[in-house]
């Protein structure tokens, strides 16, 4: 069995891999930021676990629109995405270095959750799983986070870090799936998958 990953997560298709899962990787027009039928703004008073449900969801839906469009054959489409809720905001990607080092500096000493949740569409069905984990961050010192900043790294992650590259320096503590931090956890990912017929 195959099926599209509607991501282009580098983390998100190492972890596909891991499990065993073949799959091609379904790219949006000009970026997933861009596609105006996957709105990932925050709508006003819109709770983290809604928000990751419902962006999940809507790529997961969008892609087997696109595969339609593009006339390719329909297989399961797997969509996920991340988020960090941190005082009861929703925290995504920096928009830039200074971002970065500020979102940092609010996370040091502290404990997040970070949401991850993967919607599954396939045949008019989607199905989805949430994965919920507490990442506890030591204090962070200022030349940290400048080096940190520096690498590059936080650019492209929610919550300016990857718990698998440096930042793993600054996690003191963690309660819940690690694969759930990368991006997409493992485990529920394998008994969403069940749903549709995989075999693990």
């Amino acid at each position: 069995m195959r099926l599209y990953l509607a991501s282009r997560s580098p983390r998100r298709r190492e972890l596909l891999t891991q499990m065993g899962v073949a799959f091609d990787t379904l790219i949006f027009r000009a970026g997933l930021r861009c596609d105006p039928q996957v709105d990932e703004s925050v709508h006003a008073g819109e709770p983290a676990l809604q928000y990751v449900e419902r962006v999940a969801r809507a790529k997961a839906e969008h892609g087997i629109d696109l595969l339609a469009e593009r006339r390719l054959p329909m297989r399961p489409i797997l969509a996920a995405d991340t988020t960090l809720e941190f005082a009861g905001e929703i925290i995504g990607k920096p928009v830039d270095e200074a971002d970065a080092s500020d979102i940092l500096y609010r996370l040091s000493g502290q404990t997040h959750r970070v949401l991850t949740g993967v919607a599954v569409s396939h045949e008019g069905r989607t199905e989805y799983v949430l994965s919920v984990s507490e990442v506890s961050f030591r204090k962070i010192d200022d030349d940290e986070i400048r080096h940190y900043v520096m690498s590059g790294e936080p650019m492209d992650k929610a919550g300016a870090y990857g718990i698998q590259g440096r930042a793993g320096l600054f996690v003191e503590h963690l309660a819940g799936s690690y694969t759930g931090v990368m991006g997409l956890p493992v485990c529920e990912t394998g008994e969403l998958l069940k749903r549709f017929g995989w075999r693990f």
